[in-house]
């Protein structure tokens, strides 16, 4: 892909993107950070990466003539065995305890690295794209360059009418995590020493812990390279039977097994077919589901598809169904929506602040049963409307071109970092205010409770 032309001198650029993992392979956050070293560097700006040694091999291959300017954390020990630990554990109880235990070994010996880099190639910024959790504690301080944080996007809840989706224990642990972030981000006190965070919502700014950075700045979590999501040729013939399209993992909080029962409801109205594109711990359950609900041939199960071949799946569908109940952002949605494709669609969380009734249809998750007739009736009327598929799929392409292409992205990241270069550091709230702030929150916070 070729850089976009411009005649802007960034010679005063100099950025490390610092992250556990830069990979379009690992799927969900681990993609951003690699987009923004890959655009950067397209751009001829002087750029450096720093991730942990998992995806080495992935980068050495996608990105040869970069390869001196990527630096590599190796595993350490501790790392492997909480691996194997939580490769035994629930998923979501592994992402609560070991996951950030191996991520703070991560960020211990990057610290070492950036700082030791910085000094040596003049760094002017240092960016940490991931985790884009609000509330996880960051290292990234002291680096010896202005540092900034995000965009971050999170502050999450599943929807009220779907209260059985989150087990009592998993509530209990992630309420606890929250109140006690801001305990951690005063311990490990990056998001108040950075030079400014990056939030994708109001949302995540509110969720931001008790005395970080003042200086918050708005920016989208997501982006798409407009040059690989493109609407499929309008030569190719319509076919008789529309195909839907989910792409995502298999997990509870997708609500595929929702899009199911609408899709045994929607085929007594309208003739289509749905292609399951993904894999996780759901999968045999859905299968399971899909053949107790005689959906026969109506559902094909396709399994996880890499990363490059994405574009082609999206081009070869007629309309992308994701009814995920916990999104916080929800990047297929603006691929889908490239790709010149309807999207269907909760009005909850990320893909509420991508769609509208011109370019897709939002279900609101009211209640189960309301959700699955909702769908249904969203599929149907897609299905029996190819006028209707084509003018949503062509606003929504308009739509990505204006708003969440990631060369304008690198605009306005490039604009931020000199921005942050040129204005000082905000103080840092001290640690007694720190306290103070804290405890206010954990107040307010019972008092809210039901």
């Amino acid at each position: 892909m070729n850089p976009r032309p411009s005649t802007d001198d960034t010679s005063d650029i100099r950025p490390i993107i610092v992250a556990e993992h830069a990979s379009a392979r690992f799927g969900g956050e681990a993609i951003l950070p690699l987009h923004y070293f890959r655009f950067l560097r397209q751009r001829g700006i002087e750029a450096w990466l720093v991730v942990h040694d998992r995806t080495r091999r992935e980068l050495e291959e996608t990105l040869p003539d970069d390869r001196d300017r990527i630096f590599y954390v190796p595993d350490r020990q501790v790392q492997v065995w909480g691996a194997r630990l939580a490769g035994r554990m629930p998923g979501g109880l592994a992402d609560l305890s070991l996951g950030p235990m191996m991520h703070a070994v991560t960020q211990y010996t990057q610290r070492k690295i950036v700082r030791s880099l910085v000094a040596r190639v003049g760094a002017t910024i240092v960016h940490e794209p991931i985790p884009v959790s609000p509330k996880a504690p960051s290292m990234t301080y002291d680096m010896g360059a202005p540092v900034v944080i995000g965009p971050m996007n999170g502050g999450m809840t599943y929807p009220p009418g779907f209260p059985g989706l989150q087990s009592r224990f998993a509530h209990t642990l992630v309420d606890v995590g929250r109140r006690g972030s801001g305990l951690l981000n005063g311990l490990v006190p990056g998001k108040r020493r950075a030079s400014a965070l990056l939030v994708a919502n109001q949302r995540t700014r509110r969720s931001l812990p008790p005395g970080t950075c003042s200086r918050v700045i708005e920016l989208v979590e997501n982006g798409v390279d407009l040059t690989l999501f493109r609407p499929a040729s309008d030569a190719r013939p319509a076919r008789q039977r529309p195909r839907f399209v989910f792409l995502g993992r298999l997990v509870d909080w997708k609500g595929v097994d929702l899009l199911l029962k609408a899709v045994a409801d929607a085929s007594t109205e309208a003739d289509f077919e749905l292609q399951v594109v993904g894999d996780g711990v759901e999968r045999s359950r859905l299968e399971a589901l899909a053949g107790s609900l005689a959906l026969g041939d109506r559902v094909v199960f396709r399994g996880f598809v890499p990363q490059p071949e994405c574009p082609q799946v999206l081009a070869d569908a007629d309309a992308l169904v994701l009814p995920g109940l916990y999104e916080c952002g929800g990047a297929v949605v603006l691929e889908a929506m490239a790709s010149g494709l309807p999207v269907i669609a909760t009005r909850w969380g990320g893909p509420a602040d991508y769609l509208d009734d011109r370019c897709g249809i939002l279900v609101d998750p009211v209640s189960p049963t309301q959700f699955v007739s909702a769908l249904a009736g969203a599929l149907i009327k897609l299905a029996r409307d190819p006028e209707l598929r084509r003018t949503l799929g062509t606003e929504g392409r308009r739509r990505v071109e204006a708003q969440f292409d990631w060369q304008r992205k690198i605009d306005r990241i490039i604009e931020i970092y000199r921005d942050v270069q040129r204005q000082p550091t905000p103080s840092p709230v001290s640690t007694r205010e720190l306290w103070m702030r804290s405890k206010a929150a954990g107040i307010a916070a019972r008092g809210a409770a039901p």
